[in-house]
Parts: C-alpha cells; sequence; structure tokens
C-alpha cells in the first residue's frame, strides 16, 4: 500500500509554487541573488516565475512536449538579456583580471550570451517545471490557470519589466558600480523581438505539432546517470560565466563557445527521446532536476571566495541545506510510488 501523503490539491497551489520555485532556483539558490538583495525577489517571481507559468501553461493547453517547452523558455531568455536587462549587450560589469572585454563583440558579450540562455531557459523553467510536477503529480496534466489566470499574469510580467530594468540599469550600474550609462542599438532590441517572436511561432504556431513529435525515442539511462550528468553539466557550464567575466583574459573564446554548443546539442537530442520512450518515469526527471540543482548550487560557492558578506555566505549555506533536504523529501515521494 502506497503511503506517501498526497501533495497539496489547492486550486493556486501549482501555480504559485512554479512562480516561487523559478526566481528560488535559479537566482536565490546558485547564489546569484544574496540574501542582501532578497528584497528584488518578488519582481523575480513575477517576471522569472510569471514567464514560467505561461510558458507551461501555453504548453499544457496546447499538449505540446519538452521541446515546445525549451522554444518558448529560450525566448523568455532573450527578452531578459537583449531587451529588460540588457545583460548580454551591455558591457560586462566587471573584469575578474583587469584586461580588455573578453569575448565581445558586434555589441554583444556571446560567451555570456551562449550562458545565459540555456542557464535561464534551464534553471528558470524546465527544472522548476519538472519539480512543481513532481510535487503536483495529479494535477500534472492541467494548465494550472485559464485565461483570466494568464491574462492577469501576462500584466504582471510586463509591468515587472519596468522595475526590473531600471534597477538593474539605471541603480545598480550607474549608482553602484559607477559604470557608464548605456543605451542599447535600436538594431539590437528589434532582433531581439523578433527572435522572440520567431521563438513564439516554432514553439505555438504551425510547426509546433512537427516539433512536439520529436525524434526517435531512446530508452533512458539511469536516473542516477541523468542527475550525475546534470550535475557536471551544471558545474562546466559555470566555467562559461567565469570565462565571460574574464578569468582568462588571454584563453581563446572559441573554445568555450564550442563547449557550450556541443554540450547543448547533446542534451537537446537525447533529453527529448528519453522523454518520449515509456519507460521514461518520474524516477529519471527527478534525477534531472537534483543533479541540476545541486550542481548550480555547489559550484554557485565559487562566487562567494572573494568580498562576501557573512549573511550571504551564511545565508546560502542555510538555505541550500534547506534546499537538499526538501530534495531529498521530494525523493522519498517519487520513490515511494
Amino acid at each position: 500500500m502506497n503511503t506517501t501523503p498526497a501533495a497539496p490539491t489547492g486550486r493556486f497551489g501549482p501555480a504559485f509554487t512554479l512562480v516561487l520555485l523559478a526566481p528560488l532556483i535559479a537566482e536565490v539558490l546558485p547564489g546569484a541573488t544574496r540574501i542582501s538583495s532578497i528584497f528584488v525577489l518578488p519582481i523575480e517571481m513575477a517576471f522569472w516565475g510569471g514567464g514560467a507559468l505561461l510558458i507551461r501553461a501555453a504548453v499544457r493547453h496546447y499538449q505540446l512536449g519538452w521541446l515546445n517547452m525549451f522554444l518558448l523558455a529560450l525566448g523568455l531568455s532573450v527578452a531578459e538579456e537583449i531587451l529588460v536587462q540588457q545583460t548580454s549587450i551591455a558591457p560586462m560589469i566587471l573584469s575578474i583580471v583587469p584586461g580588455p572585454p573578453f569575448a565581445r563583440a558586434f555589441g554583444v558579450n556571446y560567451v555570456y550570451f551562449l550562458w545565459a540562455l540555456f542557464y535561464e531557459a534551464v534553471l528558470v523553467v524546465m527544472v522548476p517545471v519538472i519539480v512543481t510536477e513532481l510535487i503536483f503529480r495529479s494535477r500534472r496534466a492541467d494548465p494550472w490557470i485559464g485565461k483570466t489566470g494568464a491574462i492577469l499574469m501576462g500584466i504582471l510580467l510586463l509591468v515587472a519589466c519596468l522595475p526590473a530594468w531600471y534597477s538593474w540599469t539605471q541603480i545598480v550600474r550607474i549608482q553602484v558600480l559607477h559604470l557608464a550609462p548605456y543605451s542599447p542599438p535600436i538594431g539590437w532590441l528589434v532582433a531581439g523581438a523578433v527572435t522572440i517572436a520567431v521563438l513564439i511561432y516554432l514553439a505555438l504556431g504551425a510547426p509546433r505539432s512537427a516539433i512536439a513529435r520529436g525524434g526517435a525515442q531512446l530508452k533512458p539511462m539511469a536516473p542516477w546517470m541523468l542527475g550525475t550528468g546534470a550535475f557536471l553539466v551544471a558545474c562546466i557550464w559555470y566555467a562559461l560565466v567565469v570565462l565571460a567575466f574574464g578569468m582568462r583574459p588571454d584563453f581563446p573564446p572559441a573554445i568555450p563557445v564550442a563547449a557550450g554548443l556541443s554540450v547543448a546539442a547533446i542534451a537537446l537530442y537525447l533529453l527529448p527521446r528519453f522523454a518520449a520512450h515509456p519507460e521514461w518515469s518520474d524516477k529519471h526527471r527527478f534525477g534531472l532536476a537534483f543533479g541540476a540543482i545541486t550542481g548550480s548550487m555547489a559550484i554557485g560557492f565559487v562566487g562567494f571566495i572573494y568580498a562576501t558578506a557573512k549573511i550571504d555566505l551564511y545565508g546560502k549555506i542555510a538555505l541550500n541545506v534547506i534546499a537538499t533536504l526538501l530534495l531529498l523529501w521530494l525523493a522519498r515521494r517519487v520513490y515511494a510510488k
């Protein structure tokens, strides 16, 4: 007899959980958003969490697949990196080692952009969706919000763009870091908007069914192997952002670009085919999520080596311990099924 306690079934439970988990998993637990700046969490919930919720609702409404969700997640990343905070097109806020800008060409920090695109798509949308659906397994097929809720969430997301833009570009860059004001070229703003439109069309427009079908099924590897792979990829991916911030100014940018694209291509080829196989299960989903979250938490401590306030370091340790315990609780529920 299954003695696993039932997940909460409140109407808004799954939606709120996803809205909260998106910034927690992507920003707070790895340490990008620290305890001393936790006041920005409501903005992150509205933008990241709202975006993740709308993306999942659209994919479930049209009964689409993993790749459709990923394309929409890339669109959310492009919105953040090009239109809102503009971190991939504005000059980098710092260089770890003094020297010329690393991997910047045609007004784009292209190694940073590569890192951000996949990091945000995976840890803001894909992984939080997996975790939330594991918590609320009985409601996995539901969109979690209706038309009215989607409209309200969309408005909230758009409203959140203004404080997200202002707090980073006008307060952090100019007032805190004393960097020169940056005005993005109109061409990049148009390119960002067009890219988002194309990604939405591919995911939800005429090609959506073909994309949802994906390729041939592949028998998934063991859950622990998926988890180990996700952990290692999370650590490897962190190397891209460290290089982007100028840790090794003389390092050939072509190497991290080639390595990053290769890792992304392998994941995009294998995971949809694994997920389409009849043997794919919640244990595989949990393995992926557990590896990605714990890997990003562990490697995130690298950013706390220098100039770290005690409240931020101890806060990260405490939150990571709590998150790990909650993941182990979730593992118990998944494996007790």
